[in-house]
């Protein structure tokens, strides 16, 4: 449905150029609305909005501006996904305004197909103007419990569709070709046909004969689309706090992104039946596949890897670069070095020298550990059970760790020789933790990178000081995380955390591969490490592992409540999607999860929860 031309994209000089085929009519047309990828105003995205009929059909078009005079820079390759190319309005399932009374009013648009487009700052006004060309198309329901809400159907099929793609009571035929919910109780709503910019709510009946008293359909049905809004609002109101703080020249020392600072009253969810909580926001996001934040990027080249050092060698910015890597990697030749500042080994205002003299000294620490194991005789290992126990333990579970990578493949292999070596020193490193089942697993790829002995282990022993306690004995690390995911379901998804309920698998312990080794069993080599850079930038949360668990339950939470699976099933089934996960779209959705929680996700989560860096690094990393 791309009715634009791409040669003629949005130019700020305001040309009356309407970039589309012959056949299409600018009917509304307005400049300087924008999006905000992230909640900071410097990442405005501005461009123009258009409705455009075609035929009998009208259709919805945000289009970027391109040149100096945006607001935001983007890519020719970016410049798809931040465009709204031609979505025909009957494709909308619903349209929220909102009016704040301190600053600019937006909408938010969700599709019939769940996608929810960010939110559109109309800086120059004109919502009034967009609702009422829309209504000459197409039917506008008001929602009888927001004003601000209007379900979109085409007379056609005026609610069905809406209906079954939200998965709510189905709605049967009446006399008088109107439609009523046949599973609730409908209070008789007064609708009058009028301006939609009206606060009063209006409607008519269905099939266009004038106004009377009915069942209204959209009663229950708006309450739980209201709730799906509340994900993408919070966002938007957070925004625009967020922009007038930065206007005042406010800035956060934290990379999180910010709450508003008191409690916000809000509208989008009132009372049905049952009292909603003004202080808990429903985090349901069934099917809404919220599309903001950035996109994925390339990975981050050695051109621009220097630009993030000074002269000496010391990380300039080093939020800019987690947060650059959170979002694009690090090419493969780059890890080596760029890995070292991610995991704590090297600290970020270090300095070429004091590297090289860090190295020196740290071989020379690694060589005195593993000698101490190097000099037991057999005649001390007979005496020493411990010993014994472990590097038995080590040597059967080096020659099955990723035995199907080429860098570890064929016999008498001397880097699984180096695997052995390097686990056997660590429990000589740390007497207390000694050697886990599963350290092989995490070591394999950081020796992959570093390709140097000294370099791996100090790089291991850097990424236990997060995930030690993953292998406590007493489980205390595991079931503390197992514990935080099941409030993040709770939070995020209500229907999958009581299904599970109701199932007794509460205690989470088929997401427990995931979380012990940090999915290295569910990709292959190059999506893990790509997965591992953005776990270890703490950019958005330094839990963010659990969001992306509770984002890959919600993409199979149909089917795992569809087949009714219980634990054992639900354990196979976990266990087969190894290297069946979309990564990027998993790392999206895991982000926009991680924005809804918010402040309310960060509660699930409790205090001294793994993987946290230790206080030494946290102080050192700013």
């Amino acid at each position: 449905n791309d009715l634009s031309d791409d040669a003629d994209y949005a130019q700020q000089s305001g040309s009356n150029s309407d970039g589309s085929r012959s056949s299409a009519l600018v009917v509304f047309q307005k400049d300087n609305v924008a999006i905000h990828p992230t909640q900071y105003a410097s990442e405005r995205i501005s461009g123009r909005l258009r409705l455009l009929k075609r035929d009998s059909s009208l259709f919805m078009a945000w289009i970027p501006y391109k040149g100096p005079s945006s607001q935001s820079k983007i890519t020719e390759k970016d410049r798809n996904l931040y465009t709204i190319k031609a979505v025909p309005v009957t494709e909308i399932r619903s349209i929220r305004r909102h009016n704040p009374a301190i600053g600019w009013q937006y909408l938010i648009v969700v599709l019939s197909s769940g996608l929810a487009y960010p939110p559109l700052y109309f800086y120059n006004g004109g919502i009034r103007e967009f609702i009422a060309i829309i209504k000459q198309y197409v039917l506008l329901v008001r929602s009888a419990d927001d004003a601000n809400v209007f379900l979109v159907n085409d007379m056609q099929d005026p609610l069905q569709r809406t209906l079954s793609s939200l998965e709510l009571p189905r709605a049967v035929p009446v006399s008088n070709g109107m439609l009523r919910l046949s599973s609730s109780s409908i209070e008789n709503q007064d609708m009058a046909q009028g301006n939609v910019g009206s606060e009063s709510t209006s409607t008519s009946d269905y099939s266009g004969r004038g106004r009377q008293r009915i069942h209204d359909p959209a009663h229950d049905l708006s309450i739980q689309v209201l709730e799906k809004f509340s994900l993408v609002t919070k966002f938007a109101r957070d925004t625009t706090s967020h922009l007038f703080r930065e206007m005042d020249g406010y800035e956060r020392k934290s990379n999180a992104l910010p709450a508003p600072a008191t409690p916000v009253k809000s509208n989008e969810v009132q009372k049905n039946s049952t009292e909603v909580s003004a202080t808990k926001v429903n985090m349901e996001v069934d099917k809404l596949s919220l599309v903001w934040g950035k996109p994925r990027q390339p990975s981050l080249s050695l051109e621009e890897w220097e630009t993030f050092l000074d002269s000496e060698g010391r990380i300039t910015d080093p939020s800019a670069l987690r947060k650059r890597v959170f979002y694009g990697g690090v090419e493969h030749n780059l890890r080596k070095d760029i890995w070292k500042f991610l995991l704590g080994y090297y600290s970020y205002d270090s300095t070429y020298a004091e590297r090289e003299y860090l190295s020196s000294i740290k071989k020379s620490e690694y060589n005195t550990i593993k000698h101490q194991w190097k000099s037991i005789s057999s005649q001390q290992a007979r005496r020493y059970t411990k010993f014994r126990e472990r590097k038995g333990l080590i040597e059967k579970d080096v020659v099955r760790t990723d035995r199907s990578f080429a860098y570890y493949d064929g016999d008498d292999n001397p880097n699984v020789a180096l695997l052995h070596d390097i686990l056997l020193t660590y429990s000589f490193y740390n007497f207390d933790l000694g050697y886990c089942q599963g350290m092989s697993d995490l070591l394999g790829p950081i020796l992959f990178v570093m390709e140097d002995e000294t370099e791996s282990f100090w790089c291991f022993a850097a990424l236990m000081e997060r995930l030690g306690a993953n292998f406590n004995r007493d489980q205390s690390g595991m079931h503390s995380q197992l514990f935080a995911l099941s409030k993040l379901v709770e939070l995020l998804d209500g229907p999958l955390h009581n299904y599970l309920k109701q199932a007794d698998c509460l205690n989470y312990f088929f997401c427990f591969r995931w979380i012990l080794i940090q999915f290295k069993r569910e990709f292959e080599y190059e999506m893990l490490m790509r997965m591992w850079e953005v776990l270890w930038t703490h950019h958005l949360s330094e839990h963010f592992h659990l969001y992306i668990c509770v984002a890959i339950l919600k993409r199979h939470r149909k089917k795992i409540m569809g087949e009714q699976m219980d634990f054992d099933t639900l354990l196979k089934f976990i266990n087969e999607l190894s290297g069946q996960i979309d990564l990027d779209g998993i790392l999206r959705d895991a982000e926009a999860l991680c924005i809804c929680a918010g402040e309310n996700g960060a509660a699930c989560i409790p205090p001294g929860t793994p993987p946290s860096l230790p206080s030494e690094l946290v102080n050192s990393d700013d």
